[in-house]
C-alpha cells in the first residue's frame, strides 16, 4: 500500500470495492456498519481524512462532537481542499444536539470551499452512504455520480439536499431553483428579484439572506 505524504492527503492505493480507513475508526459503529458489505482496510497516519474511497477521492467525517467542541474541523477540511490529490466529500453529523452549529460548517464547507457536503442522523446512515459511493465506484469510476472535479458544481444528490437546508426551501422549491440556478455559485449570487421569479416574496428573501449572511 502507498503511504501518505507528510500533509496526508494521498495518494493511497485503494484496491477496487474496497475503503481505506483511518486507524481511529476501528470498532466504531460506522465501520461495524460496512463490515460484510465492502472490503474495509485500517491503516494509520491518514489524517486528515477518514476514510479513503479510491486513490482520488475521500471522506471527512464530523461528529457531533467535533461540532460542539469548536471549529477545529475547518482545518483538516482546507487541507483536503486545497490538495490538488484530492475530491474530498464531508459528511456532517446533524442531531439534536449539533443541530444548531450545523449552518455554520454547512456555509463554510459548501460556499467558502466548495466542497460536497451531506448531513447524516448517525453512522450507522454514513456507513450506508459509503457503502453506495464504493458500489458506485465498483461499477463504473467514471461515472460515479456522488465525485466530480474541484471546480465543478456539486453533483446533484449532495447539491440538492444542500439547497433544502435553506430556511423556507423544500424538495420542490430546490429542484425548481437548481433547474433556473445549477450550481450553488449561481444561487448564491443571484438577486432577490430573479429568486421571486421561481419562488415567490417570502422564500426569495430567505433564501438571500441565507447566503448574503454568509459572507
Amino acid at each position: 500500500m502507498d503511504r501518505n505524504p507528510p500533509d496526508g492527503t494521498g495518494p493511497v492505493h485503494v484496491p477496487l470495492g474496497h475503503v481505506v480507513a483511518n486507524e481511529k475508526w476501528r470498532g466504531s459503529q460506522l465501520a461495524q456498519g460496512m463490515q460484510g458489505k465492502i472490503k474495509l482496510v485500517f491503516e494509520d497516519g491518514l489524517a486528515p481524512v477518514d476514510f479513503y474511497l479510491s486513490v482520488r477521492s475521500c471522506i471527512l467525517y464530523i461528529t457531533e462532537a467535533d461540532l460542539v467542541a469548536g471549529n477545529s474541523y475547518r482545518k483538516r477540511l482546507v487541507r483536503v481542499r486545497n490538495s490538488s490529490n484530492l475530491q474530498g466529500i464531508v459528511l456532517v453529523e446533524k442531531t439534536p444536539t449539533s443541530e444548531q452549529y450545523f449552518p455554520a460548517i454547512q456555509k463554510f464547507t459548501v460556499l467558502d470551499l466548495g466542497m460536497a457536503l451531506l448531513p447524516v442522523a448517525s453512522q450507522i446512515e454514513a456507513s450506508c452512504i459509503i457503502i453506495q459511493l464504493v458500489q458506485e465506484q465498483t461499477k463504473e469510476p467514471s461515472k460515479n455520480p456522488f465525485l466530480r472535479k474541484k471546480q465543478a458544481q456539486l453533483s446533484e444528490p449532495f447539491l440538492l439536499r444542500t439547497v433544502q437546508q435553506i430556511p423556507g426551501v423544500g424538495k420542490v422549491k430546490a429542484s425548481l431553483l437548481l433547474q433556473k440556478f445549477p450550481s450553488i455559485q449561481q444561487l448564491s449570487n443571484t438577486s432577490i428579484q430573479e429568486l421571486e421569479q421561481v419562488v415567490g416574496q417570502a422564500a426569495a428573501q430567505q433564501i438571500h439572506a441565507f447566503f448574503t449572511q454568509s459572507r
